[in-house]
């Protein structure tokens, strides 16, 4: 029986910026990227920029003007994220 827990939030913060996590956000992002391309003009830029934060995260960002209407009249970013399992909410300040 476990008799008490202690969080290690410096192994935890270790983990959430360290090498290994920043490699499978920036792969599952251009795997995003990838599923948007063939839902927009083949000249549209789809671009991955990866960043860190108090962990590893990377941003999918369609190069277009049009990209906002694209994205709320098909869900083209949300459908792609989607499509890998991930679960996409709100943003929330």
């Amino acid at each position: 029986m476990l008799e008490s827990f202690r969080l290690d939030t410096a192994g935890v913060r270790e983990v959430l910026r360290g090498p290994e996590l920043r490699a499978a956000v920036d792969d599952l992002a251009d795997q995003i990227a990838a599923h948007v391309r063939p839902h927009v003009p083949a000249t549209t830029i789809v671009s991955v920029r990866g960043y860190t934060t108090d962990r590893g995260a990377a941003s999918v960002t369609i190069e277009d003007v049009r990209g906002m209407a694209w994205q709320a009249r098909d869900g083209v970013l949300t459908r792609a994220a989607g499509a890998l399992g991930l679960e996409v909410k709100a943003w929330q300040r």
